[in-house]
């Protein structure tokens, strides 16, 4: 379909001679680590990383399994990532080289009415996709490492990095943070944070968390830390119910178990929820009919958890959608979303620098949040095809996973130490 013009472009430059390792996706579950071009400055306000931590995350499965179309092979994925600034494009006065970075996982411009109000995800001149702009009406940012459909930028699964806009989209890290608590501002605590306060977690309100991943982990921390009385997480893998109980205080709703979501909620919350947030996926259909019409690309999306969301809350109560979804689904029960005079809120993928100084400032460095609670593992670069497949089977309690690099440093204080995927997953 082409593209649209940009103020940033995805093609690289190269340094001659110089190669890294990169994990690169070659197909459906065919993720592999290859020795890659180290990028170089293209455009002038470019910065090259060093990176030092990067992570997988929840989405990264949807590029995993395919279902994200508009892969090319050899493209190097990645969203989540920090590092030491390695060289500066002539236009980058604000950092200096040395520093220590964590990228947002968006590509922001600065300049565009979104960016200067922080709406970072929402910039309108960095991602040419026109089929995003043909599906959506509109499109979001460039992504790094997340398909051509958010502009085919290079990820960070890697061991250098080329961050266009760099003197937009990376935040200095204060000496004594350790990157085990910085990394994660590059996406899932930002996300968490903005599903929380985008959907209005309020003092005193049941919250219902459908998924507990990361992301709905940390979602149900902050929603405690906004003054929710009550969190339920809804979730089937056990060990994710178990630490969500033990390390958040989240009650746990096996769904494996209580079939029946919505009438399980009423049980033990007569009346209905106040809010119900989805931090979980499209990509695993619950019923045979979603099942086939999946398998039959009659819908790209499932609606079943939308919809057991719309029947939990309560009359004027709220519903948000953090949860990565990509197309259309079928069967959506919009009945009872006018009816119960509720709000569906889409709350988008998350404008990271509207909230990471936020959170960094408010609740990392003030000692309210520990990010590090959510990180179950830390393993080489080397080890992220065989990452990939565990992740995906949510082997041994995986979580978050701190993936090091060359150029990290040591494990901080208190934080897994180094393993190997083989001696935990199998």
């Amino acid at each position: 379909m082409g593209t649209v013009p940009t103020t940033v472009h995805p093609e690289s430059n190269t340094q001659e001679g110089k190669t890294m390792k990169a994990l690169a996706w070659f197909g459906a579950k065919d993720v592999r680590i290859i020795d890659a071009p180290v990028p170089d400055i293209t455009e002038p306000d470019d910065v090259i990383l060093k990176v030092t931590g990067t992570t997988i995350c929840g989405s990264d499965l949807h590029l995993y399994h395919g279902e994200i179309l508009a892969l090319q092979k050899g493209d190097i994925l990645g969203h989540e990532f920090m590092g030491i600034v390695d060289k500066l494009g002539p236009n980058v006065t604000n950092l200096k080289k040395g520093d220590r970075v964590v990228a947002s996982f968006q590509i922001a411009c600065g300049e565009c009415e979104y960016c200067k109000q922080k709406l970072s995800s929402f910039c309108d001149r960095t991602n040419p996709s026109t089929l995003m702009n043909a599906m959506y009406g509109h499109r979001d940012a460039g992504f790094f490492g997340y398909s051509h459909f958010t502009g085919g930028f290079a990820g960070g699964q890697a061991e250098y990095v080329r961050v266009p806009k760099g003197n937009v989209n990376l935040l200095p890290i204060p000496e004594g943070v350790p990157d085990e608590k910085a990394l994660y501002l590059s996406d899932v605590l930002a996300t968490a944070y903005h599903c929380v306060m985008d959907t209005g977690v309020k003092e005193g309100d049941t919250v219902g968390v459908w998924g507990l991943g990361p992301i709905g982990q940390l979602v149900a921390k902050f929603a405690f830390l906004k003054g929710a009385k009550r969190v339920i997480g809804i979730d089937q893998v056990a060990e994710r119910l178990v630490f969500a109980h033990d390390k958040v205080g989240v009650e746990p709703l096996d769904f494996s178990t209580h079939k029946d979501v919505v009438k399980r909620l009423q049980e033990i919350s007569p009346g209905g929820i106040d809010v119900a947030l989805d931090c979980g996926t499209f990509h695993q259909p619950k019923s045979l009919l979603h099942k086939v019409e999946k398998t039959l690309m009659l819908e790209t999306d499932v609606s079943e958890i939308a919809n057991e969301m719309i029947m939990s809350v309560k009359k004027g109560g709220r519903v948000g959608v953090i949860a990565a979804y990509a197309g259309y689904t079928n069967h959506f029960n919009i009945g009872a979303l006018m009816e119960k005079g509720m709000r569906f809120i889409g709350n988008g993928q998350a404008p990271v620098h509207k909230w990471w100084k936020e959170v960094l400032d408010d609740y990392i460095l003030t000692g309210k949040l520990d990010p590090t609670f959510i990180l179950t593992h830390r393993v080489p670069l080397e080890d992220f095809p065989k990452l990939y497949a565990a992740f995906d089977q949510r082997k041994a309690g995986v979580i978050k996973v701190f993936v090091e690099t060359k150029f990290s440093s040591p494990p901080a204080p208190g934080c897994p130490k180094t393993t190997r995927v083989d001696e935990w997953a199998n």
